[in-house]
């Protein structure tokens, strides 16, 4: 079934192991890479766009980490 109110966030965690959401999206994954007969409502959306957003959303996390992080304070008066 087909949503188009979903939103996708990427996530990095340190371990595969134990973490319920990352086993279920490898499980799915090789699922998905096996069975050609996956219908991808995806499919549609352009790769620049995804490329753009996922670039976007990278930017902006950065920069949010950026502004709140207390180490490296020296280095950061170089780039302001």
């Amino acid at each position: 079934m087909e949503n188009q109110n979903w939103k996708i966030k990427f996530n990095g965690i340190k371990a595969h192991a134990g973490h319920h959401g990352n086993e279920l999206a490898d499980q799915t994954a090789k699922e998905a890479a096996i069975n050609s007969d996956i219908n991808e409502c995806y499919k549609r959306i352009p790769k620049s766009t995804v490329r753009r957003e996922l670039r976007d959303y990278s930017a902006t996390k950065w920069q949010s980490e950026w502004d709140i992080a207390t180490k490296g304070a020296i280095k950061k008066t170089f780039f302001l």
